[in-house]
Parts: C-alpha cells; sequence; structure tokens
C-alpha cells in the first residue's frame, strides 16, 4: 500500500502549521512586490523570509546553520529546492499544499537550483531577497489571524515555563541550572531555544549575561527567546531572594515607566526613528541618564525574528495594526521585556502569566519581581 504524506505527517508526529488562507494573503503580498519592482520571481533565502513565506515552517538544522532550503516565487508558483538528504522530511512534515518540491545532491548549491526551477522559457535572474528587504519586512508586519493565534499560544507557553521553571529556583541555583531548566521546558513544548541568557547577582552588571557556573545568590535575571513554527517569543523576568534594596525597587519602577513611555509611542502611523528619539528622551525622563540607550539594543517589532528590524535612528518602517513588538528597555541592574502585539484595543501582552506578581504601569499590567 502507498503510504500518503497526510499518513506520513499523521505518523511522525507532525504536520506543516501553515494554513491555505494566510499563504494564500502572503502569495499575494510576494506578487505585489513583484509587480511593483516589474519583476518575473523572488529568491527567499533567509529564515525569516523563509519561515515567514511558508507559514512556520521549519528550514534549519542546525540553529547556527544557514537553512536548509530557499523557495522561488514565480507568477506560476512557489518552488521549494532542498537537499536530498531533507528532501522526504519536507515532504512529510514541513511542505505547505501548493508548494513544488525539488531536490538537489547534499553537495548542491540551493540558490543556484531555486532560481533555475521557475517557469520555463523565463530566463530572467530572480529579485534577490536582499534587494526587496524593505518591502518584505513591510509585509510581514500586520500577522494574520492564524499567525496571531500561533503567536499568542507561544508566547502563553513562554510565559508560564519561565514562571514555574524560576518559582523552583534557590540562592545556590546556579545560572547553568537554570537555563538548562528552561531550555528543556522550551524543547518540551515543541519550540527551538534561540537564546537563554541569566546572571546571578555577581553578575547583574552584564545586559546580555551567557550562563555561567555562578550561584544565583541574592536575586536574578532569566532570558528566553523561543521560536516555533517559525515565530519568536521573548521575556525577560527577575526572582530575588530576598525584599530587595531601596535603590533596586525604585529602579525597577523607573524601567517600567520607560517601558510605559515606549508603548505610548507604539501607535499606527508612528516611524520607528521617532519612537526610537523617544525612547532616548524616557530614559533621561526617568532619570537613567541620556546615555543608557547606547548600552543595549532596545528592541523593536517581533514575530518572524527576534528583531524586524532592531530599532534605531535609521529604521523608517511604519507602525501597523496587528504588528507585533519586543521592546527591551534595560538600566544598571534592571530590565523589562515582553511580547506585545497592537490590537484594536490597544497593546496586547502576549507572554503573560496570571501566576507571576505584577503591578499596573499606565493602564497595563506589567511583570514585577518575583520575592522568594
Amino acid at each position: 500500500m502507498t503510504q500518503t504524506t497526510a499518513d506520513a505527517s499523521l505518523l511522525s508526529g507532525r504536520a506543516a502549521p501553515a494554513s491555505a488562507e494566510d499563504r494564500a494573503i502572503k502569495r499575494q503580498r510576494v506578487l505585489d512586490i513583484l509587480d511593483a519592482k516589474g519583476q518575473e520571481s523572488l529568491l527567499l533565502t533567509t529564515h525569516t523570509a523563509l519561515t515567514w513565506y511558508l507559514d512556520g515552517s521549519r528550514v534549519h538544522i542546525s540553529l547556527a546553520g544557514d537553512p536548509i532550503a530557499a523557495v522561488l516565487v514565480d507568477r506560476g508558483g512557489d518552488h521549494l529546492v532542498t537537499f536530498n538528504n531533507e528532501a522526504g522530511r519536507i515532504e512529510a512534515e514541513e511542505l505547505p499544499s501548493g508548494v513544488t518540491l525539488h531536490s538537489v545532491p547534499w553537495y548542491g548549491n540551493l540558490h543556484e537550483a531555486a532560481s533555475a526551477v521557475g517557469l520555463p522559457g523565463t530566463n530572467a535572474v530572480p529579485v534577490a531577497e536582499a534587494d526587496v528587504a524593505a518591502e518584505l519586512r513591510a509585509a510581514r508586519q500586520h500577522l494574520l489571524p492564524n499567525e496571531s493565534t500561533r503567536y499568542a499560544s507561544l508566547s502563553a507557553e513562554v510565559a508560564a515555563l519561565i514562571t514555574d521553571v524560576l518559582s523552583t529556583a534557590r540562592p545556590e541555583t546556579t545560572e547553568f541550572e537554570l537555563v538548562s531548566a528552561l531550555a528543556a521546558r522550551v524543547v518540551a513544548a515543541g519550540a527551538e531555544p534561540l537564546v537563554l541568557l541569566c546572571n546571578g547577582s555577581s553578575r547583574s552588571s552584564f545586559r546580555h549575561p551567557l550562563a555561567t557556573h555562578s550561584p544565583l545568590g541574592r536575586r536574578a535575571m532569566a532570558v528566553v527567546c523561543a521560536r516555533r513554527d517559525g515565530m519568536v517569543a521573548n521575556i525577560t523576568r527577575w526572582v530575588r531572594f530576598d525584599a530587595g534594596t531601596a535603590e533596586e525597587r525604585d529602579a525597577e519602577a523607573r524601567i517600567a515607566a520607560v517601558e510605559a513611555d515606549i508603548f505610548d509611542a507604539t501607535v499606527p502611523g508612528a516611524r520607528l526613528d521617532r519612537i526610537f528619539a523617544e525612547i532616548k528622551a524616557a530614559y533621561a525622563r526617568h532619570g537613567f541618564g541620556a546615555d543608557q540607550w547606547e548600552q543595549h539594543h532596545q528592541g523593536g517589532p517581533a514575530g518572524y525574528a527576534g528583531r524586524d528590524p532592531r530599532v534605531t535612528a535609521s529604521a523608517t518602517d511604519t507602525v501597523v495594526p496587528g504588528q507585533a513588538f519586543t521592546w527591551n528597555p534595560s538600566g544598571p541592574g534592571v530590565k523589562i521585556e515582553d511580547t506585545v502585539q497592537l490590537t484594536e484595543s490597544g497593546l496586547q501582552v502576549l507572554t503573560a502569566d496570571p501566576r507571576w506578581p505584577s503591578a499596573t504601569v499606565n493602564g497595563l499590567q506589567r511583570p514585577a519581581t518575583l520575592q522568594l
């Protein structure tokens, strides 16, 4: 008996997550880009573009490696090219309906092969993804209904697992032990741990603290960036084992006030460079000093990349309804970060767990430090 692709997907425990409705909209968005450029085809080659266009397919093997697939979009259809040793799994578990699968030897050149599989008689070189990076970023901004549902589910699970793990932490727990527990929970949720950071009290000055064997001590920060079906949820939480100092509690309140000002600036039609100017002003306004924005990136739009893009003075993308963001203002010994989405009723925090202690800041529930 011949086994169908659907049967294989059921047996493997995974089927391609793509929504046919969402994919049709994404394809039209790309065709609109081609129309505007007067071109016939586009070659997609990065993790961000591929997972967005395929609507959640996994196109990696090594988290540190290049994608093991490329996609040519032309007016005749969508063509995915992968290596021969990946093709069976891609077909069974990751290939959306309506996408034609092609394979090349494992030693072949994906981009060259993908450029050649389009409409017969079309000799035009496809547009490179880098040449329409801004247009593709704009196409990703407004999350579609099924994307929003998947993102909200992942974000809530990440918020819950970080609550579970940090609630069991003790001063003698090491940073490696904490991130090991976080990694296990992320993987068990069917996600990939893209970033895991932790600092105990002896290393609280570091903004990007890769874990060490140091014990947590009296307070600690944990950061998780987890990807599932192409989408990345980002979260930071703090825990302490005493009442904290007056200076710490004051700094925590002030960094939440900085974030509140950023949220206020995140409205439809706002340009990222102008939000960035507001971020810089907010640090000074809340007593952190005018140079704090230089000590760490400030976040930006989120979704199929950790930040899409990181906000800077040169980022001129315009905020749209339905867009997701992760802002992460930080100061000496403090940082606040959640994944949020701009909805019709305002910003909705996606990485929220009702079990985590919170305080109301400018009408929104924001995470406090968990005191154990």
